[in-house]
């Protein structure tokens, strides 16, 4: 099968770093959506918790890190959305201009509305547009590549280290606006990021040359008016729990993970039982599943970063940089620093290796069992007062994230689409991102566990679950490559 982008007669495309040209915009595209993500993200928790005199809403910790973790969740829970709407409705590229537009306009809502309405708003069309953008995204760079490409993990850590450059000026930018003019120009800022990344675009729509242009398994006409009536009953349900109080800021987070639990059981469900994979995709399948597993566990340490550590930052971390306190905000920063390093150290090390590469069940099991030490390495800083925990040691901490990241996350978002069968290309992906969603809404349940003054059993506890899942999958994986057929 030839790729989409190299006709047979022709040389591949290696215009952009030795990448398909194409790279170059989708690349700058997820760097600015992830500018305002990362940016708004960074501030938010602050603005639920922190007190009206410091222009925060006054909500408690517990209620704080549970929105947060809800809102990651469900950003990745809509990738099934996003994913369904380009694989039934519109294809893989307009699907994702339209989330952009979303992004942008979720984060003008929590510039310009105030109090929880703001929030409420702000984060469901932010939640909405990222799910549509980074399972749509990530599809658009696997198209790039021929089955049996050497180069498409490189690819794929390059995309995600431009990821990781609008990680890190985000919540530096955002950060420094709330601190000198408020929350609500933080989030302005944001809002102006995700307008320059639909610029940007825009203008390069032209290289993707028709990738992602049709709908590859389109809705039957008659089918829609259903579907639109499935969809506003369940907007209308989930308004009529929440302001009923079914749905509230203190349960949210376990909702998600229940609803993305559901979702993740019934997709695969969905998947394995169709008549249109063949039995070598359908055993590939299979093979997703004890990933999927691993990758949730590794996620719902992992965006801790969000909770447990932007609470640690703002409480515990001696934060004094040559006489000057640096924002809290500014910690989320250090583990791009670390991507934008190493990922292109991973990427040559995968490219130089090629066949010779550990396989994905063995960097997904390297990456869940490094995240589970580097929790227990918050141990020996444990137990000191505020302003206590010394800055080095917690970068130390988050190399470690870095490392565990870099093993796991950008290899699952190219296996996703390696072992994806040819009618569930892009909602294989969302299966993926389904485990993140699951991670992430953990993320923020886990926290609410988290205590300042009983540290040690709860960054014990969660380590070393998640360096067994590591162990256990590593004893796995030469079942789980066998059940791979052929895919490493």
């Amino acid at each position: 099968m030839i790729s989409k982008l190299e006709p047979q007669d022709t040389e591949p495309d290696r215009g952009f770093f030795g990448q398909p040209f194409a790279l170059a915009n989708l690349f700058g595209v997820e760097m600015w959506e992830r500018f305002s993500f990362y940016g708004m993200q960074g501030i938010l928790l602050y603005y639920l918790y922190y007190q009206a005199s410091e222009g925060g809403l006054g909500l408690d910790k517990e209620a704080a890190t549970s929105i947060v973790g809800a809102y990651g969740g469900t950003v990745y829970l809509s990738t099934i959305l996003g994913a369904w709407i380009a694989d039934r409705l519109l294809g893989s590229e307009r699907t994702l201009f339209y989330s952009a537009c979303l992004i942008m306009l979720g984060h003008i809502s929590l510039a310009i509305i105030p109090g929880l309405a703001g929030v409420g708003v702000g984060l469901v069309l932010i939640a909405v547009g990222s799910g549509g953008l980074k399972a749509n995204a990530t599809s658009l760079v696997g198209d790039l590549y021929a089955p049996g490409d050497e180069r498409r993990d490189a690819g794929f850590s390059i995309f995600y280290m431009g990821i990781n450059v609008g990680g890190l000026i985000g919540p530096l930018l955002t950060g420094w606006a709330q601190k000198n003019w408020g929350f609500h120009v933080g989030f302005a800022l944001a809002a102006v990021g995700m307008a320059l990344g639909l610029i940007q675009y825009t203008l390069g729509r032209k290289h993707l040359r028709g990738i992602g242009a049709a709908a590859p398994n389109p809705l039957p006409v008659t089918a829609r008016p259903r579907v639109a009536v499935i969809a506003i009953i369940a907007v209308v349900v989930v308004l009529l729990f929440s302001l009923t109080g079914v749905i509230s800021t203190g349960n949210i987070s376990e909702i998600v993970v229940a609803l993305t639990i559901v979702a993740a059981v019934a997709y695969f469900a969905v998947i394995l039982t169709s008549r249109r994979i063949s039995p070598t995709e359908r055993s590939r399948v299979f093979a997703f599943i004890p990933m999927f597993i691993a990758s949730a566990a590794f996620w719902s340490l992992f965006q801790q970063q969000f909770t447990t550590v932007a609470i640690y930052a703002d409480t515990r971390l001696d934060r004094n940089l040559f006489g000057w306190e640096f924002p809290p905000t500014w910690v989320q920063s250090i583990n791009p620093v670390f991507i934008i390093i190493f990922a292109g150290v991973f990427a040559t090390l995968w490219t130089k290796l090629g066949t010779r590469q550990p396989s994905s069940p063995i960097k997904f099991a390297l990456g869940t069992g490094i995240m589970g030490l580097a929790f227990l390495c918050f141990i020996p800083m444990s137990g000191g007062g505020p302003n206590s925990a010394p800055l080095f040691g917690l970068a130390g901490i988050l190399l470690l994230f870095t490392f565990a990241e870099l093993l796991l996350s950008p290899v699952g978002l190219s296996l996703s689409t390696k072992l994806a069968p040819a009618a569930f290309h892009t909602q294989m992906v969302a299966l993926f991102f389904l485990s993140v969603a699951l991670g992430s809404s953990l993320a923020g349940t886990l926290s609410r566990f988290y205590d300042e003054d009983n540290e040690v059993p709860y960054f014990a506890t969660i380590g070393l679950a998640s360096i067994a899942i590591g162990v256990v999958l590593a004893v796995l994986s030469p079942w789980i490559r066998r059940l791979m057929r052929g895919v490493n």
